[in-house]
């Protein structure tokens, strides 16, 4: 990277991580079961409330506990079901519409972080009707009150109901991007194991892997705090300790509840400490061909690992001993190789391809320069790399893996 833009970065990233203790970061109420959603209508003096979903929550009969919680209070719902696993413009344009022509004053998202970063959007969308989504994209674009949201995560991963985060994608561009203000943070988020007793093995393994892979950028990131580095290691001890019950038993409650903590105490770490390129390089993945996040998370994480080299090699050996696969007298390189090498045999364990066929080579420039954009000189990555250097990771994970070798 050159000299001057590195130093930019590098500079900006300073003045944030400085302004950390004054931003009016919050964290949402916990609210245990959808038993205790009574006391939140009432608080709220919600009478209508959108739900926004997809139709895998639905299929799997995950809103009738929701609708059922709102009707014993009184409150009216109308359902929004459409949302995508990225979801797009468009799912949040006519999420609005239910919006408006049902007159709601409230939003309830039910799923994992696809239905919450919907209705997120469509909440920032009700803040400022005359401007697009695409206007609200970026940084710190958003600044009114939201109206109440409960996020409710059917999944224990993406820790959406903690962030400031909202990723969209603009199906007709294909690229992926992110809204990134401190109202967009859920008013409440409903922690209730019961709801991912249906999850199947396969998300619920790519689910945990994004909320590992949230607690580790979290932690080698150069934005840290005390707290966001004990979020990470404990989310990441967890995970480590949780993660294949939970794909083996989905109905193992104890199980079940720690990974919600993890993802939810993951999600709180990144939304300060921020993320990397392992995310930065998978959205552009998502917003391309539609690539689950939680997949290609899981997929680049040992590789980006690998690349950042000795600059992450003492923070690895710190999550390698919270993890439980190293000890602390292992030198730090020995440590960060092992960490690297247990997260390779858990993607392994869990069914995690090594290759993504997807990827088109002629495809990678574009979606280098896109994943260069989103994280310079936003995400304070443990090191700098360029577009160019970028492009390396989609074709170590392309269908032949070389750069040299032909993908599709």
């Amino acid at each position: 990277m050159f000299f001057l833009q590195a130093a930019y970065c590098r500079a900006f990233q300073a003045a944030f991580r400085a302004a950390l203790p004054i931003l009016p970061y919050r964290e949402p109420e916990i609210v245990p079961t959808l038993a205790e959603l009574d006391r939140v209508f009432i608080k709220e003096k919600i009478k209508k409330v959108l739900i926004v979903a997809d139709q895998g929550v639905r299929n799997a009969g995950l809103l009738v506990p929701v609708e059922e919680a709102a009707a014993k209070s009184g409150v009216a719902c109308v359902v929004y079901d459409k949302t995508r696993p990225n979801p797009t413009v468009d799912n949040v344009e006519e999420a609005l519409n239910v919006y408006r022509q049902n007159d709601c004053d409230a939003l309830i998202a039910v799923g994992g972080g696809s239905p919450i970063d919907c209705a997120k959007t469509v909440g920032a969308r009700v803040a400022y009707p005359k401007k697009s989504v695409g206007k609200l994209k970026g940084l710190l674009r958003v600044w009114r009150a939201l109206p109440p949201l409960i996020a409710v995560p059917t999944t224990a991963g993406t820790g959406s109901e903690t962030t400031v985060a909202a990723v969209i994608v603009d199906a007709e561009k294909q690229h992926k991007y992110a809204l990134l203000s401190f109202p967009l943070t859920p008013t409440y988020a409903v922690l209730d194991p019961t709801l991912t007793f249906s999850l199947p093995p396969s998300l619920t393994a790519t689910t945990g892997l994004d909320a590992l892979v949230h607690a580790v950028e979290a932690y080698v990131g150069r934005s840290t705090t005390k707290e966001t580095r004990r979020l990470a290691l404990d989310a990441t001890k967890l995970i480590f300790a949780n993660l294949e019950t939970a794909c083996v038993d989905g109905r193992n409650r104890e199980a079940r509840a720690n990974m919600l903590r993890a993802a939810h105490m993951a999600g709180l770490a990144f939304s300060k400490s921020y993320v990397g390129y392992i995310h930065a390089v998978a959205h552009a993945l998502g917003g391309r061909y539609g690539t689950p996040h939680g997949l290609a998370n899981a997929v680049l994480t040992p590789c980006v690992l690998d690349a950042y080299g000795k600059s992450v090699w003492r923070k690895l050996r710190d999550l390698a001993v919270a993890a439980g696969v190293a000890s602390s007298q292992d030198s730090a390189s020995e440590a960060a190789e092992k960490f690297v090498a247990a997260v390779r045999r858990l993607n392994a364990k869990l069914g995690i391809p090594e290759r993504l066929p997807e990827i088109r080579r002629e495809d990678v420039p574009t979606m280098a320069r896109l994943a260069a954009k989103e994280a310079n000189p936003l995400y304070p990555v443990p090191k700098l790399l360029t577009a160019k250097e970028l492009e390396r990771f989609y074709y170590e994970i392309a269908e032949r893996g070389e750069e040299g070798s032909e993908t599709r």
